[in-house]
């Protein structure tokens, strides 16, 4: 019996468990984000968000992806992909 889930064909649609192409996507974008030289800025943004009064919805939305909660992932309208 043929197990097609792990195709070798490079234009093939089926990905199996793991997304080869987001992968690739994720990886290119970071290098990107890396060679522009954000990581600084980003980190002074995130540290202001933090000492701000927005504070406290950061980190519930936080520690609600660490639960592992997508319940209500498909209705968020800021959400990529």
């Amino acid at each position: 019996m043929t197990n097609n889930r792990h195709s070798s064909k490079p234009d093939s649609k089926v990905e199996g468990e793991g997304s080869y192409s987001a992968t690739a996507d994720y990886n290119k974008r970071t290098a990107e984000f890396l060679k522009k030289d954000k990581v600084d800025k980003a980190a002074q943004e995130a540290k202001r968000a933090l000492d701000s009064k927005e504070a406290a919805e950061l980190k519930a939305a936080e520690a609600k992806g660490k639960s592992g909660d997508t319940s209500k992932w498909h209705q968020n309208p800021n959400r990529t992909k």
